[in-house]
């Protein structure tokens, strides 16, 4: 490594040599993409040729040092991919169109509603309370016929010609 620092090219080549197969490795592990994890080498020994002067034989060995160099960069690699992929996913729910009109649908939403509420009210009461029962209170036809204390057919037949009454009043086709 000290003759690397140098700018000694025989020693990158053997220091090349010795090193690049464990730091593609651990790359590899990290990254799973091959070539990614090629790339990602040649920058860890491009940096490993540059910056050969701060390695401090104190602190470790030079696999080590260059192994921590790689592992940095590769997770640096996946980072960057995630906040990548962050900002595509982010630009693209700000450009997503809106598919409809938003006034335009609470307008005939209130429209909507309104004709049904006009509509039951031609209903008799006793259809009224078993639809409304059913379709707003989210009750079952046995709640219902509980809750009227009414035999379940009653209630069957009851919600059966309100609801007739109901698409006949809103003007829904069969």
């Amino acid at each position: 490594m000290r003759q690397v620092s140098f700018g000694d090219e025989a020693a990158f080549e053997r220091l090349y040599d010795q090193l690049s197969a464990p730091v593609f490795g651990l790359i590899r592990r990290v990254l799973r993409d091959r070539a990614q994890a090629e790339e990602v080498t040649q920058e860890v020994m491009v940096e490993v040729w540059r910056t050969a002067s701060r390695f401090d034989p104190a602190r470790g060995s030079a696999l080590s040092w260059v192994l921590t160099m790689a592992h940095r960069r590769a997770v640096d690699r996946v980072r960057s991919a995630q906040a990548a992929t962050s900002r595509e996913e982010r630009v693209a729910r700000m450009s997503e169109d809106v598919a409809y009109d938003q006034v335009s649908e609470t307008v005939t939403t209130r429209i909507e509603s309104e004709r049904v509420r006009r509509c039951l009210g031609g209903l008799t009461e006793l259809q009224r309370q078993a639809v409304t029962l059913a379709y707003y209170g989210g009750y079952s036809y046995p709640e219902v016929a509980g809750l009227l204390q009414v035999p379940l057919g009653t209630v069957k037949t009851r919600m059966r010609d309100g609801l007739v009454r109901l698409r006949d009043c809103m003007g829904v086709e069969r």
